[in-house]
Formats: structure tokens, sequence, C-alpha cells
């Protein structure tokens, strides 16, 4: 077998960066009938697989007391788009223990972001042309006890 006849598939740059236990939106193109639609889909990302084919990643929700797991390859051309809702703190890579939990149980804290990480973003940001100027505010114990009185 030739490695050259091998098609490597392409995963879309607008593809935010997600890891498990990541809460995200997922706008994918169903096709019903004769006609097109986009349908999102919203819930926890259970695993996330990277590989030579673009890999793919599992999103569970809970709908009326029933879970319903979908798998969505990276680079499916019916994928609109991904929109991270908040950031999970996990230990684990697979979080197929959540199937076990109750709704309550199954919460998980939030991944608190770093300055480099808030950096980054910032960076991406102006190179998109999207910011004009990154600043990024550090407010010193005193201007944030007079906010506090303000605020009183």
């Amino acid at each position: 077998m030739n490695m050259s006849s091998l098609k490597l598939t392409k995963v879309s740059r607008k593809i935010p960066q997600i890891s498990p236990g990541d809460t995200v939106k997922v706008s994918f193109k169903v096709k019903e009938a004769n006609r097109e639609r986009v349908q999102t889909l919203s819930g926890l990302v259970v695993s996330a697989k990277k590989g030579a084919s673009g890999g793919n990643f599992t999103l569970r929700r809970v709908t009326y007391g029933i879970g319903v797991e979908h798998t969505f390859p990276f680079a499916s051309p019916s994928l609109e788009k991904i929109e991270v809702v908040r950031h999970g703190k996990v230990r684990r890579a697979k979080l197929y223990y959540i199937r076990r939990l109750s709704a309550r149980e199954a919460r998980l804290k939030e991944r608190r972001e770093t300055m480099g990480e808030k950096a980054a973003a910032l960076e991406a940001l102006t190179a998109e042309g999207e910011i004009a100027e990154p600043v990024l505010e550090q407010n010193t114990v005193e201007e944030e006890v007079e906010e506090v009185k303000e605020a009183e």
C-alpha cells in the first residue's frame, strides 16, 4: 500500500481546543427529507480522541432524566461550529464514571484561567483584528477596597 495514496483529513480551523470536562454547544447540520437545518446540542464532553483521521469527541447530556451521548468527528463537514461554554476541572481523560452519577453529583468545578492563557487569548484576538489594543487589568488591593466601598 502506497502511503501517498492515503488522503489525510483536515480538521477545520474554526473548531476550538476542547478537552474532557468542558461544557460545549455544538451546531451541526441535519438533513431531513429534502431540506437541511442546523441543530444545536449542548452537553458535557466525556471523551476526546485525536488521531490521524482527525479524531472525535463524545458529548453527553441528560434530557428528561435519560442520558444521551453523541459522538462527533472533528473532521465532519456537518459540524457548523463548536462553542465552549465553560471549562471543567477534571483529573481523568475519559469521564465514563459520569454515566452512573446523578445530576447533582455529576457537576464539575470550573477550571480557572491563568494569566498566560488570558494573554494568549488576547493575543489571538488582536491577531484576528477583533481588539485594537490588549489591556490586562490588574487592580491593586487599594483600588478593589475603593470599589467595594463605592458599591456599598
